[in-house]
């Protein structure tokens, strides 16, 4: 099996486009054509459906995607490590959602600086919807960010952790102004993270519908949210990790106004015509990091 063709069939089934991958991979049309067909006669099955309305994966190729990607990925490495005697050198730039710096930014650049102690890395923290501007603008090499519906074909995307979402407030905040539905939470101020971002989202999808809206105070910064919550500012829906000791000392108090949050899901980013294996190392290991410390929590 050509490392070739798995490589051309993963360009077409990440752009949805021959003519995409031909530009991506500067080849022609008919030359893509002939490598998908020849993976195919391979493999006896058919890994593409074309009709008027463009490209389609078939469900065999969605079968054989994540397979392609991990030899593609193995060949890479196997390649840098044989012929590049010296450690990788130079500067990647990372992206950060404030909640994942918050909670693991320091355990994630310990383990990179380790295993590449010659890179430097710049770090940036904000909130998703300008990470994926910077990512398509070139301005960054991996992002860590909260996961959404909307699908970039120029960026892969790798999930990476899942967080609950509570209801929380100080016990005098509470006691002051106790909240057994959403029409009684719509009396206090709502510390929350920006517009535009997944959690703001779905506060607007859940006061929308009543005949009062609170007021809200936001904040791109998770550790400042979290210090207006416990200093009585207002009421937050923050991701369980970071308020947990808080509970758990009883300075916050977890409520449920009605239905229960979604939880918050996080990926990791890059792009797709960055034919580095650096982002995606990177990407693995900062899942590894953040499963293990999840399950290592009590």
């Amino acid at each position: 099996m050509r490392l070739r063709n798995l490589n051309t069939f993963v360009k077409v089934a990440r752009l949805g486009s021959f003519h995409a991958a031909a530009q991506q991979l500067h080849a022609t049309q008919p030359a893509i054509s002939a490598r998908i067909h020849a993976l195919e006669e391979e493999l006896g099955a058919q890994l593409f459906y074309r009709d008027k309305s463009g490209t389609r994966i078939s469900s065999r190729g969605m079968q054989l995607l994540p397979y392609a990607e991990k030899l593609l990925a193995i060949s890479q490495e196997m390649k840098q490590q044989i012929t590049d005697q010296n450690p990788q050198k130079g500067i990647l730039r990372i992206g950060i959602s404030d909640t994942l710096a918050h909670l693991y930014l320091s355990s994630l650049l310990k383990q990179w600086q380790q295993q590449h102690p010659l890179m430097s890395f710049e770090l940036i923290s904000d909130v998703t919807p300008t990470l994926i501007r910077q990512l398509q603008e070139n301005q960054l090499d991996l992002a860590l960010m909260v996961a959404g519906d909307n699908h970039q074909p120029e960026l892969i995307t790798e999930p990476l952790c899942s967080f609950s979402q509570y209801w929380c407030a100080t016990p005098e905040r509470l006691s002051l102004n106790p909240v057994k539905n959403v029409a009684q939470l719509c009396h206090s101020p709502i510390l929350s993270f920006p517009r535009d971002t997944r959690p703001w989202d779905y506060l607007y999808q859940l006061f929308r519908s009543e005949d009062e809206t609170p007021v809200f105070h936001t904040c791109s910064s998770v550790a400042n949210l979290l210090t207006l919550t416990l200093d009585g500012a207002g009421m937050a829906l923050l991701p369980e990790p970071v308020i947990r000791p808080y509970l758990e000392q009883g300075k916050l108090v977890q409520f449920n106004p009605g239905p229960t949050p979604p939880a918050l899901a996080f990926c990791a980013r890059w792009r797709l015509d960055d034919d580095r294996i650096l982002p995606q190392l990177l990407a693995k290991n900062g899942r590894e990091i953040i499963v293990n410390s999840l399950q290592n929590t009590p």
